[in-house]
């Protein structure tokens, strides 16, 4: 009988130890390094379980060819590149691994907030250029920022991360979350807001921790962000579609946003011609100096990689022997 087959999708490549290690007495395990669904055609169709990253996504063309699947894990916290449903209708368990980044994602929230709220990016750019005087007045008026309004949209895990560290550096906190159940905010110390628009007129700075859903996609949109505080910041380490990544131009080129923070786009890497792309990379523009575009990196650490390689290669172990998975998004 041949032994089960554990197929590593993408982002992963050899050497597989963490996988071997975990999963090797009972499983083969392949990492087909596909940088499309495309590639996947008449290499995964045997596969037990699917071990999913992020660069490719997997939908009904491929899951209606899988032959004996029992479980997809998506070795990261957002889902939105599986198509969950269609999975459910053939009887596969599509799982994520939530928490293998909270620390790195709230921490790289917090490092970009005070990059742009402190003048750190924006200072080193103009002087980098030899743009404008050598003194801190380029970046008038900064405010201090304890007792300033931090405000988070989705208070799951790395939601709450993020709030309680900004609680450290004395923002006056506050979050919408409709989905978190009564006392959540008593039990965090932070203040519950009823709806978006109320969290967005206060906010001085506001960070996007959500899932990518029809209900989230561009919940940060032109109008979204026209209710935002004159001269505010806005963060998004969540997903590339929570936020309008053009609204935000528009919004700092009206002046209307102080700066912005964005690690996710909805299209990684974006295209040359992109319009938000242009201005970024064009010192006379605003956006060269307000705008910070990090390449989907705030998962990243060493541990953080090793985690999310780990604990998806535990919950393929857990369903090849026969257990229930863990984390189950459909």
């Amino acid at each position: 009988m041949a032994r089960p087959l554990v197929v590593v999708s993408d982002f992963i490549n050899p050497p597989l130890t963490h996988e071997e290690r975990i999963l090797g007495d009972i499983a083969d395990i392949v990492a087909l390094n596909a940088f499309s669904e495309e590639d996947l055609v008449g290499r995964i169709e045997e596969a037990d379980a699917i071990m999913l990253y992020h660069f490719i996504s997997i939908t009904r063309k491929t899951i209606e060819r899988l032959k004996k699947c029992k479980l997809i894990v998506r070795c990261g916290v957002g889902y939105d590149n599986v198509d969950r449903a269609y999975a459910r209708e053939r009887g596969i368990n599509v799982a994520n691994v939530p928490d293998y980044g909270s620390e790195e994602v709230a921490d790289s929230a917090i490092g970009m907030m005070l990059t742009l709220m402190r003048g750190v990016h924006y200072l080193n750019s103009r002087c980098q250029h030899d743009q404008g005087p050598w003194i801190y007045e380029q970046v008038r008026p900064i405010q201090r920022l304890r007792g300033l309004t931090f405000g988070v949209v989705g208070i799951g895990r790395i939601g709450t991360a993020t709030a309680l560290r900004a609680k450290a550096f004395g923002f006056q906190v506050v979050f919408y979350d409709p989905y978190v159940v009564d006392g959540t905010d008593k039990a965090l110390g932070v203040r519950r807001c009823e709806t978006l628009e109320e969290l967005l007129r206060q906010s001085d700075v506001v960070s996007v921790h959500t899932p990518r859903t029809a209900e989230t996609q561009h919940i940060l949109n032109d109008k979204t962000i026209a209710q935002m505080k004159p001269g505010s910041y806005l963060v998004n380490t969540a997903r590339g579609g929570c936020v309008d990544a053009h609204a935000v131009l528009r919004a700092v080129e009206a002046n209307h946003l102080r700066g912005a923070g964005l690690d996710v786009l909805e299209i990684e890497p974006p295209p040359a011609d992109d319009p938000l792309i242009r201005a970024w990379r064009d010192p006379s523009h605003p956006a060269h100096d307000r705008i910070i575009i990090n390449p989907h990196s705030a998962f990243y650490s060493e541990q953080g990689l090793d985690d999310m390689r780990i604990k998806g290669s535990e919950n393929c172990r857990r369903v090849l022997l026969g257990q229930p998975p863990r984390n189950v998004v459909n």
